[in-house]
């Protein structure tokens, strides 16, 4: 059992959080969150490092037997760059049960892997009480690797005591990655929101994998285990178990594509920790250079190529759903324009893109716009002229016109292009990962399918509720399962340099098509 609803009603995610800490303190929950840490090895290539791994306890979890590493396959494979993608890359797997000793083997071809290197366990135990999926333990895996070479494609293959992936029998488990290159050179990544485990997501992570990106953005809501998503430990549907399945679908992309995710309402778990993000942390290594790991683990930076990449916490601006709201006290703010003005003043960074989950501009009937994210984040958006802004939180994909200053400034029809050095910013909402679909109340309009509107009716979520407005400025509507490909192409100093955005269908089709251009530093 959760808190009651009548409580939960009334209190934030961190007070449902000390609640349910002293109500389950019996069953033994660990405080802070049921999240144990064992040590990372950090650095390539560190001849006889080796890992620390967190057995679970009583502390965490009931006493687990060992079986013999030879009967265990790792799986759930899933890359993220570390703080700079040039030189730091993060392997993470699973295990289904405790394992002695993980380690990771790297090299520049797939027979020479004789760097050998020391991983971490994360033990991640839900409690009796907790959802569908109670007094279950997972075991989550990570090996941080530094020292790498910029441009460079490296093998490696995961294993533990009695499995090694050098083995001439488990050869065929091996992985690449490639990570990002020291100068400015073409590429191209995906980017969608809301996925879960599906049919769709599956048919979705194929075409994906076809576009070969140099990493992929995932705008928030990752697996779903918490159906509910409002951030309350009164969601008897919770299911830990789901991050299995959903890990296990990805995993054709994300072993060797950097999937990089930021935080939706659906991944506020309040059973783990008071920001409802133990969970996550327990699962996933993502850069830690963002104003507060402690409450906002999902706010980082990275950079690839001429292209800055910003990922932010709508959860602590959301007046849609308020569990983590004010949880940062504006410093994710703050720390958000810091970025944006280094960003801009760097000489060998034209682009800047920003992914995150609630939408700023959507004219969808379930969640619609974010008012938060236009009080505190748009006029920075606009200030720094952020070059493109992605979302998810609605499952559809819509594509605004270029918009400044809360109007368009610049129609922008499907094939057009924009400048945001003058005109504005361009929204995209990509939220049909795999999730149902919500719906519009205009017509879809999409490539080879136009119907233009005058104006479309919608709200805007407040600290006051739901405002109606009718908006002028949705170009793009797709009623139907997508994701969104980038191609950036540099140019020399004074040309335009460019991202050719589209929009493409489960069936391979493309929606939309536009182009984001900028001169060149």
């Amino acid at each position: 059992m959760g808190v009651p609803d009548q409580l939960a009603d009334r209190m934030s995610m961190a007070e449902q959080h000390e609640y349910l800490r002293s109500r389950f303190s019996r069953r033994t929950m660990m405080r802070g969150g049921a999240v144990t840490l064992g040590a990372v090895v950090g650095g390539a290539f560190v001849p006889g490092a080796t890992a620390r791994a967190a057995v679970p306890t009583r502390s965490t979890a009931p006493s687990a037997q060992k079986v013999d590493g030879r009967l265990v396959a790792p799986f759930g494979r899933h890359l993220a760059y570390g703080n700079d993608a040039r030189t730091e890359m993060t392997v993470s797997w699973q295990v289904p049960v405790a394992v002695d000793k993980p380690f990771i083997r790297i090299g520049a071809h797939p027979w020479d892997l004789s760097h050998r290197i020391g991983a971490e366990i994360r033990t991640l135990y839900t409690p009796a009480g907790v959802g569908a999926s109670a007094d279950h333990t997972q075991y989550y895996v990570h090996a941080k690797l530094a020292g790498l070479k910029p441009g460079r494609t490296y093998y490696y293959g995961v294993g533990h005591a009695g499995f090694d992936p050098a083995e001439p029998h488990l050869l065929g488990t091996l992985g690449t990655f490639t990570t990002a290159p020291a100068h400015k050179a073409p590429f191209t990544f995906t980017a969608f929101g809301d996925q879960g485990v599906s049919y769709h997501g599956l048919a979705n992570d194929a075409l994906i994998l076809g576009q070969n990106p140099a990493f992929h953005l995932h705008a928030g809501d990752i697996a779903y285990a918490d159906p509910a998503g409002a951030g309350k430990t009164a969601d008897t549907g919770f299911d830990a178990r789901t991050w299995d399945q959903f890990l296990a679908q990805t995993e054709s992309v994300a072993k060797s594509v950097p999937w990089m995710v930021s935080y939706g309402n659906h991944d506020m778990e309040a059973w783990y920790s008071p920001n409802g993000y133990g969970g996550e942390e327990a699962r996933l290594t993502l850069p830690d250079n963002g104003p507060d790991k402690k409450n906002l683990p999902g706010v980082y930076s990275f950079v690839h190529g001429n292209t800055a990449v910003i990922s932010l916490d709508p959860n602590d601006v959301s007046f849609e759903i308020p569990a983590n709201l004010g949880i940062s006290g504006g410093t994710q703010t703050t720390w958000f324009e810091g970025q944006l003005k280094k960003y801009r003043a760097a000489k060998d960074i034209d682009f800047i893109v920003v992914f995150f989950h609630h939408c700023a501009y959507c004219t969808s009937t379930a969640h619609a716009s974010e008012g938060g994210v236009r009080q505190e984040w748009v006029p920075l958006f606009e200030k720094y002229q952020v070059d493109l802004v992605i979302n998810g939180h609605n499952h559809q994909y819509e594509r605004t016109d270029v918009i400044k200053g809360n109007t368009v400034t610049k129609k922008l029809p499907i094939g057009g292009t924009a400048y945001p050095e003058t005109e504005g910013v361009v929204y995209v909402t990509a939220g049909a990962a795999g999730r149902s679909l919500y719906a519009f109340t205009a017509p879809d309009s999409y490539e080879g399918h136009e119907h233009e509107v005058d104006a479309v009716a919608s709200f805007v979520n407040t600290k006051d509720g739901k405002v109606n407005e009718t908006v002028a400025w949705s170009r793009v509507r797709y009623l139907d399962y997508s994701f969104l490909r980038v191609d950036v192409t540099p140019a020399p100093k004074g040309h335009y340099t460019t991202l050719k955005v589209q929009g493409i269908a489960e069936t391979g089709d493309r929606i939309d098509h536009f182009t984001v251009a900028r001169r060149a530093k």
